[in-house]
């Protein structure tokens, strides 16, 4: 599959460019997506959460009253879970959520979103570009040159370019990446897919 390259204007430069078939042209398998996704998310859990059992929670162990005569049901102890302030039966506990999943299992989720977003024209392709300076005027006027304004975007940089990182940190819509942290979370919850020419070059040697 070839794609134009486009210009930060907007503008087609009259190149083009192959997109790898073992890359962007496989049959998706939406399982693997699903796993890799659902690992990136629980890896993105902290597991701090806590609520207290009835050995943690303050109150006296004393028994509430004697144990027959008294009309009503037994009571041991204040700090029975069905008490208001009583402990909490079953409560979360700190835990890690974290979970393996084979690399080639990763990579097959990579190439599937991959192909989603080129077979659906979500694609595009730009030179490599950087900004003499962090302005977020400047990365807007890219988007709008892109008609991607007002989707969301992920931008594939080949390495570090802090201008461009600061200049899109403040819009909730748009998000750079390095081509070596591409990830198939950030792949399906984009709507349009910008690499930047250098980056391709790096997507081939990572998943090829």
């Amino acid at each position: 599959m070839e794609v134009s390259i486009y210009n930060i204007s907007g503008k087609e430069t009259g190149r083009k460019i192959a997109l790898v078939d073992e890359i962007f042209g496989i049959t998706p398998n939406d399982h693997a997506i699903y796993l890799d996704v659902k690992q990136y998310l629980a890896n993105q859990r902290q597991g701090t959460h806590k609520a207290k059992q009835r050995n943690e929670v303050h109150g006296s162990t004393r028994k509430l009253h004697k144990q027959k005569g008294t009309g009503g049901s037994r009571k041991g102890s204040i700090k029975n879970p069905l008490y208001r302030h009583g402990g909490r039966v079953f409560g979360p506990v700190p835990r890690d959520y974290s979970f393996k999943l084979n690399k080639k299992v990763k990579e097959l989720a990579r190439k599937s979103a991959l192909s989603y977003k080129a077979v659906n024209s979500g694609i595009t392709v730009v030179e490599d570009f950087t900004l003499s300076q962090p302005k977020t005027k400047e990365y807007i006027k890219i988007l709008e040159s892109l008609s991607a304004l007002d989707k969301k975007t992920l931008l594939v940089l080949p390495e570090v370019n802090k201008n461009v990182v600061l200049s899109s940190r403040n819009l909730p819509k748009s998000k750079v990446i390095l081509a070596n942290q591409l990830n198939t979370y950030e792949l399906m919850n984009a709507d349009l897919l910008l690499i930047s020419e250098g980056s391709l070059v790096k997507i081939e040697e990572l998943l090829k």
